[in-house]
């Protein structure tokens, strides 16, 4: 009997990282740990700069940014894979497998137009010092946040637009421990090739020119910073790029590295296995590789806790 098509299926099955009964106590107890220690640490982020009028900086404006960013897009994934694990139900409806597929592909997409805007602040910082208050005025910082954010719902609701033309077929598991979008697509009985020359477009245009400005900022900053003549002034140019580069190397090797083990490997349960290396390990190391790196931030969120530990 062949599989009937159904323009609107009432469920998918999430079939997670492993199928081992014996494992599932271990990976909810590590991913709820991993889950609030990101949720925590964004948090503890987001109110260190904001009760630091030091840290009132385009820089920190933007790093706040990329913490709620990183707890939207944990809090899309996570919870739903722990509440799967402790119910032992795989199962999730239509509507919320796709408006999961497209709320990632947003937070995403906006991951990476953060890290670009990052990056060139840092080079305005650096290669215009003192034209930095006027180019990186509050308006700009904003308008690039609310443009980049707008840009990655229009894309987001874009990729859910294509899918809600598509049929299902009745064999709806997903190997995954979340509705990812091209996984989605696989279980597909209609035509996705349009949604496929859309998904590399989108990743051309909005993964591509994002990475683009971020090496081209870096350029022109470790060409401006070793014409500089003083090797602390070199020092302390490093020093103020050290964490964005590390957060971006973070990013962006993880996620070459999903892509390369795509390549190599036709396991779908590996391939979940990779993905947790750029959908959940970023989000969760950005807080520690900031509060390490900086000593700003390290100081305010020392102010932070040590004032809410004389609350308690």
């Amino acid at each position: 009997m062949e599989p009937r098509n159904q323009t609107a299926p009432s469920k998918f099955l999430l079939l997670g990282l492993t199928d081992n009964p014996a494992l599932q106590p271990l990976v909810f107890s590590l991913f709820l740990s991993m889950y609030l220690v990101t949720v925590l640490g964004n948090l503890l982020i987001v109110l260190a700069v904001s009760s630091d009028s030091h840290l009132h900086t385009p820089m920190y404006f933007f790093l706040c940014n990329l913490s709620l960013n990183d707890v939207c897009m944990s809090t899309t994934m996570i919870p739903k894979m722990l509440v799967s694990i402790q119910t032992q139900d795989q199962s999730i409806s239509y509507a919320g497998c796709l408006a999961q597929a497209c709320f990632v592909v947003c937070f995403v997409v906006l991951e990476n137009f953060l890290l670009a805007i990052m990056a060139y602040d840092r080079y305005v910082a650096i290669c215009h010092p003192l034209r930095y208050t006027v180019l990186m005025n509050s308006c700009l910082c904003v308008l690039l946040v609310l443009v980049s954010l707008c840009i990655s719902i229009l894309d987001a609701l874009m990729h859910g637009l294509m899918l809600l033309r598509l049929s299902f077929c009745t064999h709806l598991e997903i190997p995954h421990f979340f509705c990812e979008l091209t996984q989605v697509l696989r279980l597909a009985c209609s035509d996705t090739l349009l949604d496929n020359i859309l998904i590399y477009v989108v990743v051309l245009i909005f993964g591509g020119m994002p990475l683009s400005g971020i090496i081209f900022s870096y350029v022109r900053i470790v060409s401006s910073v070793l014409r500089t003549p003083s090797s602390e002034g070199k020092q302390k140019a490093f020093s103020t790029c050290g964490s964005h580069l590390s957060v971006v190397s973070l990013f962006y090797g993880t996620a070459l590295g999903v892509y390369i083990s795509s390549a190599v490997t036709n396991s779908p349960r590996k391939m979940a296995v990779a993905s947790v290396m750029y959908s959940v390990v970023p989000p969760m190391l950005n807080p520690f590789i900031y509060s390490l790196r900086s000593r700003d931030m390290k100081g305010a969120v020392g102010k932070l806790t040590s004032r809410m530990t004389s609350l308690l």
